[in-house]
Order: structure tokens, then sequence, then C-alpha cells
């Protein structure tokens, strides 16, 4: 932890605009290297996208489980400003470009945020209900709301168009039951102005209204969908708590289709690819069959896209395991049969034009991925290039974050359509760029100083109990889990959440830790790979101390492997924190200890990632290694020739490896193995060989980059067997022989 952010410079600040997976994870890479980060996102909360989401692909993980843990790390982050509910309204560089100065345009809330508990009471009297933006106007929400369960920051904010004060001069009933008094009508919209040096825009994507395409019927028929429509719809924490039915008489469907390209790959509306329709249409399949294994469900799709690791073997597992049905066409028309108000897809069953048909109780649509609204007038406050699709613009595939304007950097969906782990990668990205160009301030690292509570020797245990939306709670019956733990011995508290990772359980945690005096505490959810750090850092804000926390994992351990057996899984919900309440009996206080690393990396792997991450390395002043098994640096791509986005390939390569071989902290290792690698995180003891010489070093972090084989396929399609069966790679360097 930085210990005061408030004296570092400008030239170590970042703005980074856009709160969703993609602004987080670029907010957070800098925040964890010291610098000050301005987190701009213009709705009430932070989440984007990936907080409408039900689950992701292709693992199938729950969305929001992934996500809040790290939103709640934004809002504890001392190296983070969170700026929720703002703009940036103008940019100016100063310093000959080497910096920017920026204003920030922060909207009335007319709730005070430093007196806003979250309670969420205001919500309860409000007598106004307007149809819901985070459930895409599925579910309704009230005049004064908080957007959804997990928001971060978790302060309410007045819809001013339908809140019955500023409209009709009466009611402020919220104001009469705030216990905070945190209600103030009189807030104006104001501006700030901060200096950084780097800018990283993560605004994310839109998708387009199919109203566009008359032929699907959406707008006419309630039971056509969107996409993300149906991610509220499966949502435990939708406006239907999950239940999958039909929105025109609650019935659950016994058919449903999906309709791919829906506005994408059309010349008349958008022509390209949006990349993630098939894998995300694939994923709701899947979970609609873990719902209910009775529904049938078609896919309709031009071809199927699943680029990737693991999308392609989910759209296989899909076809095999969950028999979902793919049909390569696109229907022309969807129209409702009067008699059984069933839907009826027209779609040409050939070539030659045949027409069938399919009734279906519901369709979702995928529409085509498009930029976000505000993208062009962001653009012309930035000077950065806008493509030809109304997409931010980078310099292309050798720079993929860069833009025209040097400081300003790219990543997610404002550049084109993304998936989750692309936009993260290419988040981290672009905080490494922007790291290049900032000063890290010479600030002292230090451990939170909390003082911890005096713990009594008799313990006093916590146990709180999450349902994960219908995760955990469809399957094991938790208020009878709740109940069972709180009868077993050294228990004085238990407590059950909807999701216990939001920011409200914290603080209902930190609340319980503190008015009932535990000094133990465990949270029965999900897997500890994700949230264990969470919840201790939750104890430690409390003063408890963090290794007095235990976790059990009643997800994947339990709900999610025993899903047809409820009773047995409630059983086994019970045994698990039996078990963990017997070990927190032994539990005592671990304390931290500080230890040297070495500024030291290995990068393995000489191809074109390996010289990237050695450079990015290098240029923040760290000796690195970069090691290649090979007599010379490039990798595959030294065999190929093809260009992309009109590159020069062999330039850009010559290039980069003249920079590498040339740079004072990068120490080139070639025709060299690795044979061994001992020791811990900092201080790793690595040996390796070059010919016969072993060669001994220590290593502070090590990066794998190594490239990967190309595919001898012997025996298939007669390679191998008839002279003129090559494959791709093979044949690119034939051509670039001649």
């Amino acid at each position: 932890m930085v210990k005061d952010m408030e004296e570092s410079s400008r030239f170590s600040n970042v703005l980074v605009i856009g709160g969703g997976v993609a602004g987080i994870t670029a907010a957070l890479d800098l925040a964890e290297q010291g610098h000050t980060v301005y987190l701009v996102e213009r709705e009430p909360s932070i989440g984007g996208r990936m907080a409408q989401l039900d689950k992701t692909f292709p693992t199938l993980d729950c969305s929001i489980c992934i996500l809040a843990p790290k939103m709640v790390e934004v809002s504890r982050h001392p190296n983070v400003r969170l700026l929720a509910y703002s703009e940036v309204s103008n940019i100016q560089p100063i310093l000959d470009g080497k910096a920017f100065k920026v204003r920030v345009k922060r909207k009335p809330r007319y709730v005070d945020e430093e007196k806003c508990t979250g309670c969420r009471v205001c919500m309860e009297k409000c007598p106004v209900k307007v149809p819901s933006e985070f459930d895409e106007k599925l579910g309704v929400r009230k005049a004064i709301h908080i957007p959804f369960p997990q928001a971060v920051p978790a302060i309410a904010v007045i819809d001013k168009e339908n809140c019955l004060y500023f409209q009709k001069g009466v009611c402020k009933i919220c104001e009469k039951f705030c216990a905070a008094h945190a209600l103030n009508f009189e807030q104006k919209e104001h501006e700030i102005e901060v200096e950084v040096a780097s800018i990283i825009v993560a605004t994310g994507f839109d998708l387009l209204n199919p109203s566009v395409l008359p032929q699907y019927g959406y707008g006419r028929f309630p039971d056509v969908l969107t996409s993300i429509q149906y991610e509220r719809l499966m949502n435990a924490a939708g406006p239907l708590g999950g239940k999958i039915v039909r929105l025109s008489d609650r019935v659950e469907p016994e058919r449903i289709a999906f309709i791919q390209c829906v506005g994408s790959r059309n010349v008349d509306v958008k022509p390209y690819c949006s990349q993630i329709c098939c894998s995300y249409a694939t994923k709701e399949a899947i979970v609609t069959r873990e719902h209910n294994p009775e529904i049938d469900i078609t896919i309709f799709q031009n071809d199927l896209r699943a680029p990737g690791k693991g999308h392609q073997e989910l759209t296989t597992r899909a076809a095999e395991e969950f028999k979902i049905r793919y049909v390569k066409s696109l229907p022309t028309r969807v129209s409702l049969n009067p008699v059984n108000k069933k839907l009826v897809i027209s779609y040409p069953e050939n070539a030659e034009g045949k027409t069938k048909t399919l009734e279906v109780d519901m369709i979702i649509l995928c529409p085509a991925v498009i930029p976000k609204s505000g993208t062009a007038d962001l653009a012309k406050i930035l000077r950065v290039d806008v493509s030809e699709y109304g997409f931010l613009k980078s310099l292309g595939a050798s720079t993929p974050v860069n833009t025209n304007v040097p400081g300003i950097y790219l990543c997610g969906g404002c550049e084109g359509p993304r998936d989750i782990s692309s936009s993260v990668a290419q988040a981290s990205a672009a905080a490494a760029r922007a790291a290049l160009r900032t000063e890290l301030p010479e600030a002292i690292f230090e451990s939170v100083d909390v003082k911890e509570r005096t713990i009594d020797k008799k313990p006093r245990i916590g146990v709180f109990v999450c349902h994960c939306g219908i995760n955990i709670g469809a399957v094991v019956d938790v208020p009878k889990v709740v109940g069972f733990a709180k009868d077993l011995s050294g228990i004085v508290h238990t407590e059950e959440f909807l999701f216990a990772c939001s920011k409200d359980a914290a603080a209902k945690i930190k609340e319980a830790i503190e008015e009932h005096s535990l000094n133990r505490v465990i949270v029965a959810s999900c897997t500890p790979r994700t949230h264990e750090q969470l919840f201790r850092a939750t104890c430690e804000e409390a003063g408890l101390n963090p290794y007095l926390f235990e976790m059990v994992n009643i997800r994947e351990h339990d709900s999610w492997v025993h899903s047809h057996r409820p009773e047995e899984a409630t059983q086994k919900a019970m045994d698990l924190i039996r078990m963990a309440v017997a070990k927190a009996r032994l539990l005592y206080p671990l304390q931290r200890f500080e230890t040297s690393v070495s500024e030291t990396a290995m990068v393995l792997g000489g191809g074109i990632a390996g010289l990237i991450t050695a450079k990015t390395v290098a240029d923040k002043g760290f000796k690195t290694y970069l090691v290649e098994s090979r007599e010379k640096l490039g990798g595959n791509i030294n065999r190929s020739f093809v260009p992309f986005e009109d590159i020069d390939i062999g330039g850009m390569l010559d290039s980069l490896i003249k920079q590498v071989e040339n740079h004072r902290n990068i120490e080139v290792l070639l025709s060299a193995k690795l044979k061994e690698v001992r020791g811990s995180i900092g201080n790793f003891n690595v040996i390796l060989f070059q010919g016969e010489e072993p060669k001994t070093l220590k290593i502070g972090t090590i990066v794998v980059a190594a490239d990967a084989e190309e595919l001898k396929p012997e025996g298939l399609y007669g390679y191998a067997q008839y002279d003129a069966v090559f494959t791709v790679p093979e044949f690119r360097r034939m051509i670039a022989d001649e």
C-alpha cells in the first residue's frame, strides 16, 4: 500500500475511462504498482456488461462471483479514486504532450455519498416504479435506487426524470425515512480537474436494437428477447429470480430458438462479425438446459465461429452432451400462430431456397456488437481516430492498445467486439503501456496498519452462508444449513446472504465482528481461489487477524456436483460447515513478514510474445533474461510471411529483435534449455544449459511465452502419403521461397 497517495505527482497519475471488467483490471494493475488511478464511470456503479451476465464462457463460472471481488477491491484500494456517475468533459494535453489536464463532470445523485449507508430503506418506501435499465427493462426499479445488489459504490441515486419531487414538487418520502439524513435535493452538477500522464479508455460496447430488422418480430412479440435480456431473465438476481418463463404468460417454455448474426455480417446493417455471439449463445443454451433438461433448443447460425481457448470445445460439448441442435441457416421471418400462440420461424432449408418452419415458445436474438453510445463524442474529446464502424481505432496488430495520440490507450469493447478474457488481457497490456509513460512515486510500501482485536481464548465463531443467487440456493436449503450451524459449539452468530461477495455483505460481516466480538469467521460460499482474499481483507478491516478466517466451498464441492440431489447436498453442506467449525476452533493468529526479492525477470521464449514481454519489463528498469531454445530470436513468426492489417512482419520483427538485443537491461540466452527451477515467489533458483555449460540465475519472476509447435497430421487426409498434400505453413513457405 502507498503511504500517501495525495503527494504523488501528475507524472504518476493515470486516468481510466470506463468501469467494466477491462477498466477495473487496468485500474487494479496500475494501483498495485503504486500509481494513482482515477477510474471514471458514467453509470452509478462500476461493473459494466459483465455485471449483467449470469455465467461466463467457456468455463460457465458465475459472472458476478468473478467480478464482485474485483469491484470491492477497487472501492477499497487506497490508490484508486473511484469517480462513479461521472463523465469526462474535456481533455487538454500539457507539458508538450507529456501529460493531460482532464475535466470530469460529476453528476448529482441527490444523495450525499459520504452519508449514504446503502441500507436501501429509501428504495423500499419510494412509491415510484419505472423500468430497470440494468434488467434491460424486464423488471422495475424505484425512482431512488441502487442499480443491483453488488453495486459499487453501494450508494443510492435519484432518477430526476421520474422523481415526484422534481416533477410535481411533492413526495420526499425517501428523505423522511433516511436515518442517515443523506438526501440532498439541492445537489448540483459540478466539475473536478485532475492531471494525469496516461489515459486508458475502456468504455465497452452496446448491442444493436433488433427493431431495425422487423422480420424477427422484436418489439412486436413479447417472447422475442435479446441475448442480454435473456441473461437477466436467467439470472438469480434478475427480475424473475432466475425462472425461465415466457413473458407473455409466465409459462415455462418447451422449445427455445437462438438466432445468430442479427445485424452482424449483414452488408445493409453491420458487415463485420461480432465475434462473441456463437460462444455466448452456446453458453446460454447450456445454462438453459441445466435449468430444465427437457427444454428443446435450436441455434440458427451462419457458421460457427468460436475463437479462443476452450470455445470450440464448448460448442462440441453443447451438441454432444446437452443435445443442442445447430442449424446452418438464418431465418427470414418470425410470425405468430394465432391458434396456439407459438412463434413460427421460417428459414431456408437448403441452397435452393426451400423454406421450412419451426414452432417455438421463445426466441433469443443475438444482436450485433456496436460502439457504446457517446463514443463519437468521447473520440472528439480525446482526439483519437475512429474506425469505419465507429469504434475507437488502435494503431493495429503490432501495437493493438496504442492510439494516434501518444499516452492514450484502448482496451476491451471500445475498440471492437471482444469477449471477457480478451478484454482482460488487453486491459493488462494497456496498463503496462501506461505504466511505461508514468513515473512511480517514491512511495513506501507497507502492510495496512490495523489495530488487531484482543482475541479471547474461547472461540466466538460467526458463520455466514451464501445463496450465490441460485448457484447454491436452488440446491442447498440455506436457511436449514444456517439453523444447523447456529447449534454448533462455539457459534455465537449466523447469517445468510444472497451474495456474500457484495459490498453490503462485507459491511454486515464487519458489523457482526464488532457487535458479537467474533474471533473466528467462516464463510460458506464458493471457491477460495477467487474469494478468500476478499473475506480475509474484510476481517482485517474489522480488526480481526485475517488468518482467523476459514472458507467452505459449498458451490463447486456441493451444489454444482449434486444439483439433482438437494436433500443430500444440504446434508453435505452441513457436514462441510461442521468440519470447518472444528478447524476454526484451532486457528491462531499468523503474522505477515517481509522478505527481499530478486528484482530480475526471466522470459521463456523468444517469439513475438516473449520479445514484447522482455522489452516491456526491461523498459521499467528491471534486469531481464530472455531464454530461447533455438539459435535465433523470432519464433514461429520467422516461418510466416502472410501479413495481416498490411503490416510488414519482417520489418516489425527485425526492429523488435534489434531493440531487444541492444537493450541494456536484457540478456539474451540463445540455444538455452531450462533444466531446473527451485525456490519460491520472488526468489527462484534457475539452472539453464547453453550447450554443455550450466548457468545458474537468481530470478524474481518467470514469464512463460514459449511458441506452440506445428502439428504434423500424418495419417490424415493423405499427408506424408501423397506429395501434393501440404499443411498451410508448409504451403506459405513454398510460396515465400519462390
